[in-house]
């Protein structure tokens, strides 16, 4: 067999392997509020959320995977090993904090091990710093603060206009309109994550097609990626991931229906503009910021702001974290070559 055959090979798998274990690792953004409200269980709810991460496959935008793929890592600057070592760094990591309950990014797990490994192979020079914003490295590093603030701020605003349209309604009735209008919201949401994050996977198995000299670098990406991409992150979604289904549903602050379904409708909101312009932004920033606003409405003291808290130290740490184990892992991996 072909070595580069093989290798690609290879990287495809571990690519669709990181794309499983995003949806399960993700499940929590797209299920938590609606499992915490007890509108859904949560088997129908993981079916709900991966029927609309797969189908968001057909709504046809392959702007993120691009910005993945040659916006964020130069790709004359990559082999095949830095692009096997990034995947290594994003599924060890996906895999650290699942099991730790740590609400992170998978796209920055991913986005952190491919820089890690690109910086390994030739040095900083690898990077793409002079992408035009919001894509490249400053967009998306921008992102990581205005995707939760734009979560939180669209969270407020949406709870604060539920209370004012429905003040003189009962609030049983609140309740029971909001039950059904949460299926909405979080089918919603997960249509978004599915659009944004399973085009990671894509740019990343793109990179490993060009590199392996499989496809022209000018070319547009196989249908059969893109179909591959969305069929691993709704399996995994189908998964689970009740650990952080449990930190993102109750212990940052107590929701009802009508605060899941503002938290979910803001957080789609942000994640469908920020693919709009190409930047992989992550939805589990998005969807926190958007529970923490939705939280804020009540009081400040409703939000538990030391699990928030840690959840945002865990977000600082994802991208240097990612890249020092992809890194590691490109220096073994050239020792075995």
């Amino acid at each position: 067999m072909n070595s580069t055959f093989a290798i690609v090979a290879v990287i495809v798998a571990i690519a669709l392997i990181f794309d499983f274990t995003n949806g399960f690792h993700d499940a929590a953004n797209s299920i938590a509020t609606v499992v915490s409200t007890r509108v859904l269980s949560p088997g129908r709810a993981v079916l709900l959320a991966a029927f609309f991460n797969f189908i968001a496959f057909f709504l046809g935008t392959h702007a993120v995977a691009k910005t993945v793929y040659s916006g964020l890592v130069d790709p004359k600057q990559v082999n095949e090993w830095v692009v096997l070592a990034g995947l290594i760094g994003a599924v060890t990591w996906n895999l650290i904090t699942w099991y730790l309950g740590l609400p992170t990014s998978s796209s920055h797990a991913l986005i952190g091990g491919y820089a890690g490994a690109a910086i390994s192979n030739v040095g900083f020079q690898a990077l793409v710093f002079d992408a035009k914003w919001p894509r490249g490295w400053f967009g998306t590093v921008s992102f990581i603060i205005i995707s939760p603030t734009v979560g939180l701020l669209a969270g407020l605003a949406l709870m604060t206009a539920v209370f004012w349209i429905f003040r003189r309604v009962a609030p049983s009735r609140v309740d029971k309109y909001f039950r059904f209008m949460q299926l909405v919201s979080s089918s919603l949401f997960s249509l978004s994550h599915g659009s944004n994050d399973a085009q990671k996977t894509m740019g990343i198995i793109m990179a490993a097609l060009v590199t392996g000299k499989y496809i022209d670098p000018k070319a547009d990406i196989p249908y059969w990626v893109g179909l591959a991409a969305f069929t691993a992150i709704g399996l995994g979604t189908m998964s689970g991931g009740w650990r952080i289904v449990k930190t993102m549903g109750s212990k940052i602050t107590k929701l009802k229906p009508v605060g899941g379904f503002c938290a979910e409708t803001g957080g789609a909101g942000a994640v469908f503009l920020a693919t709009h312009f190409g930047v992989p932004v992550s939805t589990t920033h998005t969807i926190t910021g958007a529970i923490v606003g939705v939280g804020t409405t009540r009081r400040l003291s409703a939000v538990r702001w030391g699990v928030a808290g840690r959840i945002v130290w865990a977000w600082v740490i994802t991208l240097p974290a990612a890249g020092l184990i992809a890194s590691v892992a490109y220096f073994i991996s050239k020792l075995v070559h």
